[in-house]
């Protein structure tokens, strides 16, 4: 048997509790701190969405979780000036896999906060610098360079848990989890996600483009490891928008697209001049901006973040956010199971939808479909439900 003695539960109280092996050896070691219980589902979930996104993209990939759910994820793509600016990101040229963290740090950064990285390649000192000023509770790769460790086992007063995984490593073919001590045991999802998938196009429109396809599939691998109802998101090679675990689905995509409207939002040339006061923080900034964004804030909170300020801004207006949403296109909806009403799609046209991939199967497809051919919309059923629990 092989384990690790974790530092709780889901719940402090919760005090003994470890990860193990009954047979062979564990995928991680631990190289820094002693994580916990939801530290190793954040771990374990996000290794593997990173390890798909490189296998299916060949480039560098990362993930920011939360509760077993990514709250960004996405490819090694460089940074706009303007996106490097929305992430906080600073001057200076990024590696490929810096990059892929500031994009999944960046989608949501309010969800972000006290995240659990995952990167797929070696972390190199570029990435460890950026997760290094993060409030970030742990991070897991295959492997870090001697100086990139170094910096990293001094977060969190040298208790910050960093995670080394066998990219080696292959799950036994079932698994099994106990719940109120019953066992149940289930075919693990190894279902591979490819170009294949996207053979199946049911709108008038089909063209899809290369970019087009990458972030179709971008979206399926981040549906595969998000917790159930779950809609996302995904454009540039990243995810801007994800919402998980709602029991209707209408109130999943109502979620992802207001999170991917701030993503835009904060592309804004408005917002990219805002000036803080000397000695906000980064997570001050984020709420800031949030709050500044937000269009049912409270007048105490509004007086809390203009505090913030060099000068108090003048908000966006409703029609200044609407036209500024309205350039953009080309992004594409990911559902993990097929989408009951056209609602959704109504809903999803608002923030640049262009392109939606789903397993189809539902009674009213044919209304669904009209409505993306309403919008002109390509729509993509893959047949492959990608539910997780």
């Amino acid at each position: 048997m092989d384990q690790i003695q974790l530092r709780y539960g889901l719940n402090p109280h919760q005090a003994s509790a470890r990860a193990f092996t009954a047979e062979g050896r564990l995928p991680t070691e631990v190289l820094n701190g002693q994580p916990g219980y939801v530290n190793m589902l954040d771990a374990l979930n996000s290794w593997q969405l990173v390890k798909e996104l490189k296998e299916l993209t060949g480039l560098p990939a990362a993930a920011s979780f939360k509760h077993v759910s990514p709250a960004g994820a996405a490819v090694g793509r460089p940074l706009s000036a303007e996106l490097a600016e929305s992430c906080f990101a600073g001057g200076g040229g990024l590696s490929p896999l810096a990059c892929a963290y500031v994009r999944a740090r960046g989608a949501d950064r309010m969800s972000s906060f006290g995240d659990w990285a995952a990167l797929s390649d070696t972390v190199d000192l570029q990435t460890a610098k950026a997760i290094k000023r993060e409030v970030s509770d742990g991070c897991i790769a295959p492997g870090y360079e001697p100086e990139a460790l170094e910096l990293l086992r001094q977060k969190k007063d040298g208790k910050y848990p960093v995670l080394r995984v066998d990219t080696d490593y292959a799950p036994p073919e079932t698994e099994t989890r106990q719940v109120f001590g019953v066992s149940l045991e289930q075919q693990r999802n190894d279902a591979a996600i490819g170009r294949a998938l996207l053979d199946r196009v049911v709108s008038e429109r089909s063209a899809i483009s290369e970019d087009a396809a990458r972030d179709m599939m971008v979206a399926c691998v981040v549906l595969k490891y998000t917790q159930s109802n779950s809609m996302c998101l995904v454009f540039d090679g990243q995810v801007v928008g994800v919402g998980a675990g709602q029991q209707s689905r209408i109130h999943c995509t109502r979620l992802a697209a207001a999170k991917a409207d701030k993503w835009f939002l904060r592309l804004h040339p408005r917002v990219q001049s805002l000036k803080f006061r000397r000695g906000v923080n980064r997570s001050a900034k984020a709420t800031a901006i949030d709050l500044y964004l937000e269009d049912e804030a409270t007048e105490q909170e509004l007086r809390e973040w203009q505090e913030l300020f060099v000068e108090v801004p003048e908000r966006l207006s409703a029609r200044e956010k609407r036209a500024w949403l309205d350039q953009f296109s080309g992004v594409v909806l990911g559902s993990d199971a097929f989408i009951p009403f056209r609602d959704n799609i109504d809903r999803a046209a608002r923030s640049g939808v262009s392109y939606v991939v789903q397993p189809g199967g539902s009674s009213r497809d044919e209304d669904v479909i009209r409505a993306a051919d309403e919008y002109g919309m390509v729509m993509v059923f893959t047949g492959l439900r990608l539910f997780h629990h």
